[in-house]
């Protein structure tokens, strides 16, 4: 065996050969192969990045709904609270006015019973007046042994009712008087 044959060093044919049908299949692969493959991988990527630019939207829009969600959900805690005092407010109005109708209507009906008690009273002093001054007549009658006549007897009468309606202080000076003369 010649030494040049079996010498790895020393290129060879077959060396060549397979060299240029590396090249060629690189070349091949580098024109033919590798263009729509990157054209496939860029377009991979540009979707990736827009999804992941979709999701950074959709999580901005995610918290700005939240976002709104909680300020209509406050503003209607809000309302929900002022009709709440508003109603309460009403009614303390309702109760307030029915009070007031109702202290009125007792104030009405206790003047009304004081007013009817006032004539029911004043009838039965008068009335007491007019039966005292009889019985009073009748006994004079039967003390002095003769009738009185009907003119004094009625200026009698008139002048114990007169007495009975005048104040305290003044009927017990002028009570006397009226019977004794």
């Amino acid at each position: 065996m010649p030494i040049a044959t079996s010498n790895f060093l020393i290129p060879n044919g077959t060396f060549i050969v397979e060299l240029i049908c590396f090249v060629l299949v690189l070349g091949f692969a580098a024109k033919v192969i590798l263009p729509p493959l990157n054209n496939a991988l860029r377009a991979r990527q540009e979707r990736i990045r827009s999804e992941l630019e979709a999701a950074d939207e959709a999580k901005a829009d995610a918290a700005a709904a939240d976002e709104a969600r909680r300020t209509e959900l406050e503003q209607a805690r809000h309302q929900a609270r002022e009709i709440v005092a508003q109603a309460n407010r009403t009614a303390e109005a309702l109760v307030a006015e029915a009070e007031g109708k109702a202290q009125e209507e007792k104030d009405r009906i206790l003047a009304s019973a004081e007013a009817e008690v006032g004539l029911a009273r004043q009838r039965a002093l008068e009335e007491a007046a007019t039966r005292l001054g009889e019985l009073v007549m009748e006994v004079v009658g039967r003390v002095i042994g003769r009738e009185v006549d009907a003119a004094a007897h009625r200026d009698l009468i008139e002048e114990a009712v007169a007495a009975l309606n005048e104040p305290a202080g003044s009927a017990g000076a002028g009570g006397g008087a009226g019977f004794g003369g």
